[in-house]
């Protein structure tokens, strides 16, 4: 019997291979496995510059292995052994996502059949469409099994990723589990909202952006709440069925303003001086959206911002009895830190080489 194959009772903690380690949910998955003693494999095109690049408190690194989350056979090849592969890996930046992700999830599926190997997939807010925003309007929730109708082309290949791994669980009987939670932020969040909108990485802010509307809510995940929501999950393995899928609360700001205005405090305790709150430049995003994919995608998003979109965590609180949380400012303070946006952590980040920074 391959370790992929036992139960968590024969199993746990034990190998586990993780693409997207270098990313920000990716590498707070890594890292909080290895804080729980499972050996961590990472699969890179560049396991030197990884190596270079790995920042995380009080774990060891997971060990590198070269390869391409695109090649089938490599994926493979690093599996060996694994019962759960994470698949955090996404094409850079917002280009080609129609060409590569597909493909990239056909790999690792090749990898969990050969393994048994348990897949799991963070999962994001924009599988879900105006639809499930207008029902959020009316007071409600967002559940696990609520119809996937998408605005962006991004959340339309996210879909086709979740509707994939379920037809092979289904068929397959390929293991899965999706954990869905809102915006990322963290001290290594890196392609996300709050580290491309809301502030600029390597500065304390002189302001902070809104993206959104004042009175409209937005969920927001930190991440290693989420990790370690993952973590717990998987050991509850032989609670989780072939296929399972559940959402996070995580941080909901309820009047759409929470979050900016935990931005202000953690660098006013710092430095005296709240900064500005600035509104997010829409009108420059739609002007240049049709040549910058970056901005294209942004504007797809826009959505998300002006109705609010809440995820039911009933089901997840029903088998953990109670979700991880850290509270919203001591989650906003580490992020701000690993961010380099609060005066030491500044200092730091600006005279570090490139390859050391997160």
């Amino acid at each position: 019997m391959t370790e992929g194959n036992m139960t968590a009772a024969q199993a746990m903690p034990g190998t586990a291979l993780v693409l997207g380690a270098t990313g920000g949910i990716g590498g707070e998955v890594a890292a909080a496995m290895l804080r729980r003693g499972w050996r961590v494999r990472a699969l890179v095109r560049n396991p030197a510059k990884a190596a270079a690049q790995w920042q995380r408190a009080g774990v060891a690194q997971p060990q590198w292995v070269a390869g391409d989350a695109m090649d089938a056979a490599s994926v493979c090849a690093a599996a060996h052994g694994a019962r759960v592969i994470v698949h955090a890996v996404n094409p850079p930046g917002y280009r080609h996502w129609e060409r590569l992700a597909m493909p990239m999830m056909e790999s690792t599926l090749a990898a969990a059949r050969a393994t048994g190997a348990r897949i799991v997939l963070p999962g994001t807010v924009y599988n879900y469409g105006p639809d499930a925003l207008a029902h959020c309007e009316a007071g409600g929730v967002v559940a696990e099994g609520a119809a996937q109708r998408p605005a962006t082309r991004k959340g339309g290949i996210r879909v086709q990723m979740e509707a994939r791994l379920e037809h092979a669980a289904a068929q397959e009987g390929v293991r899965t589990l999706v954990v869905r939670a809102g915006d990322f932020f963290g001290p290594h969040c890196g392609n996300s909202w709050f580290a491309q909108g809301l502030v600029k990485p390597g500065r304390v802010p002189a302001s902070v952006v809104q993206p959104g509307r004042a009175g409209i809510g937005h969920q927001w995940a930190y991440l290693p709440d989420v990790a370690e929501t993952m973590l717990r999950l998987l050991e509850r393995e032989s609670e989780l069925g072939t296929f399972a899928r559940f959402h996070m609360q995580g941080h909901w700001d309820a009047d759409g303003i929470a979050m900016v205005r935990a931005v202000q405090r953690a660098v006013a305790t710092r430095t005296g001086h709240a900064p500005r709150l600035a509104v997010f430049p829409w009108w420059a995003v739609g002007l240049a959206s049709p040549v910058v994919p970056l901005f294209r995608a942004l504007r797809e998003m826009r959505y998300v911002w002006r109705q609010p979109l809440r995820l039911d965590n009933a089901r997840l609180l029903a088998l953990l009895d109670a979700e991880p949380h850290t509270p919203l400012d001591d989650a906003i303070a580490a992020t701000l830190s690993g961010l380099g946006c609060l005066p030491e952590a500044a200092a730091v980040h600006a005279i570090a080489p490139p390859a050391q920074r997160a």
